[in-house]
C-alpha cells in the first residue's frame, strides 16, 4: 500500500516506518545497559558518571541518575548548558576547556554543581585569574595522560607533582584530583592486551596520586572514562569514578573489542534500498549524513561502515552486505560472493561502527518496544561544538 515489497510489516511504526532512514534505540537493551553499568560501579564502590556524548539527549541522562549516577560528563560548554537548562546539576567536563568560556562557565557555575580538566600551567593560570576577578573558585581535575598521547600531562613523577602543587598554590582553583580517558583501549588486538591497558591505568593514576600525597597534595578522586575498559576498571584499586559514555547504545566497535554483544546494541538504523544497479550492489538512502564516516575499531576490525541486517527482524547481521562507501546521501552496498534477493523499497537495519556520532547527525530518535514507537525523543545537544 505504500509502496514497499511485502515483507515484515512495521507492527506500530506507523509513518516512521515511512520516513527513512530513522535511527531506533531500543528501550529494553537501553535500560539494561544503564542498570549493568550502574550495578558494575556500585559494586566496585565507585560512583558511576555518565559521559553524555554518545546520547546527548537530557531524558535519557535522567533515567541514568534515576538509577544511581552522580552526576554526568559533557565535552563542550554548550553541551552543559542544554542539560543545565533540562535541570540537572552536577556536570563535569573532562575536556580542556579555554579560559576565554569564562563567562558562560561561571553562568553555569551559579545553576549546577561545575568542574572540568586542565592539563597546562598557562591555562590553570588564567582559570585562576577568571576566578579570583569574580571572587569565585572553580573545582579542577588534572588530566593525565595513560598512553592515548591526546590531553593530559604526562605522568612522570617529578614533573607531573610539579604541576599538581603549583595547581594547589593557584586562587580561585579547587584540586578535587586526577582524570584520564584511556582511548588506546579501542585499538587492542586481544582480550589480554584491553586487560593490559585497564590495569596500567590504574596503575599510572595511583602511582601518581601517590607521589603527589607524598608531596602534601591533596588528591580525593581518581576518575577513569572509557566504555570499553568500564568493566575492568571498576574492579581497581583506589578509583573513584567511571565516566563511560557508548555503554548506554553500544555499536558495532563495541561487539568488535568484546566490551558488548550484539543483543546489547541498542541502537541501530532503519534505512530504505533505494536502487539496485546490479545484482550484487544495492544503494541504501543512508549515507554519511546518517551513518558515521569512522571505520570499524576492535581486535578483528570489522570491515565497511557498518553492519547490515537484511530484514527489521534480523538478529544477525548478513555478512555478505557490506557498506563500502558512503556519500552524503547513499551507502553502497557490495554483495561478497553473489547476489542479493533486496530489492528498492526493502526494509533492513544498519548496526553502525560508532553510535556517538550517529546521535550527533539527527535531530531526533524514536525510542522503540519491538517495534511500536513509544516516544520521539529529540536530541537536544546534538551540534553542541563550543
Amino acid at each position: 500500500q505504500d509502496g514497499i515489497r511485502d515483507q515484515p510489516r512495521s507492527r506500530g511504526l506507523g509513518d516512521v516506518y515511512k520516513r527513512q532512514p530513522q535511527v531506533l534505540i531500543d528501550r529494553g537493551r537501553l535500560m539494561a545497559n544503564i542498570k549493568r553499568m550502574q550495578t558494575v560501579a556500585t559494586s566496585g564502590g565507585l560512583t558511576l558518571r555518565p559521559h553524555t556524548k554518545t546520547h546527548k539527549s537530557p531524558r535519557i541522562a535522567k533515567w541514568q541518575l534515576e538509577q544511581g549516577a552522580a552526576g554526568i560528563c559533557c565535552a563542550k560548554v554548550s553541551e552543559a548548558e542544554v542539560f543545565a537548562d533540562a535541570g540537572i546539576s552536577d556536570i563535569r567536563l573532562p575536556y580542556p576547556i579555554n579560559p576565554f568560556s569564562a563567562t558562560r562557565v561561571m553562568a553555569l557555575m551559579d545553576r549546577v554543581k561545575l568542574s572540568l580538566a586542565i592539563d597546562h600551567p598557562t591555562v590553570a593560570e588564567q582559570w585562576s585569574e577568571a576566578m579570583c576577578a569574580c571572587n569565585r573558585q572553580l573545582d579542577v581535575l588534572v588530566k593525565v595522560d595513560v598512553g592515548y598521547q591526546r590531553c593530559g600531562i604526562a605522568p612522570e613523577m617529578t614533573q607531573a607533582v610539579t604541576f599538581l602543587s603549583r595547581v594547589t598554590t593557584l586562587p580561585g582553583l579547587r584540586l578535587r584530583g586526577l582524570l584520564s580517558h584511556a582511548g588506546q583501549s579501542y585499538d587492542v588486538g586481544s582480550a589480554e592486551e584491553l586487560a593490559a591497558v585497564a590495569k596500567d591505568e590504574a596503575e599510572t593514576l595511583r602511582v601518581l596520586a601517590d607521589g603527589a600525597r607524598q608531596a602534601g597534595v591533596k588528591i580525593d578522586e581518581i576518575s577513569v572514562g572509557s566504555t570499553a575498559t568500564a568493566m575492568l576498571s571498576a574492579s581497581e584499586p583506589d578509583l573513584t569514578e567511571l565516566r563511560p559514555g557508548n555503554y548506554v547504545y553500544y555499536d558495532r566497535s563495541q561487539v568488535a573489542i568484546g566490551s558488548a554483544s550484539l543483543d546489547d546494541c541498542a541502537l541501530s538504523v532503519m534505512a530504505t534500498v533505494v536502487s539496485k544497479p546490479a545484482s550484487n550492489r544495492i544503494v541504501l538512502d543512508c549515507g554519511s549524513k546518517t551513518l558515521t564516516s569512522d571505520t570499524g575499531r576492535g581486535m578483528v576490525r570489522p570491515v565497511g561502515y557498518g553492519a547490515v541486517f537484511a530484514t527489521l527482524d534480523e538478529a544477525t547481521p548478513d555478512d555478505s552486505l557490506q557498506i563500502t562507501r558512503l556519500s552524503e546521501e547513499h551507502g553502497v552496498v557490495e554483495v561478497q560472493n553473489g547476489a542479493t534477493a533486496l530489492e528498492p523499497g526493502d526494509r533492513v537495519r544498519v548496526l553502525p561502527n560508532h553510535s556517538c556520532v550517529v546521535s550527533n547527525l539527527v535531530d531526533a530518535v524514536q525510542l522503540v518496544d519491538g517495534w511500536t514507537v513509544i516516544e520521539t525523543l529529540p536530541i537536544e545537544a546534538r551540534g553542541k561544538i563550543v
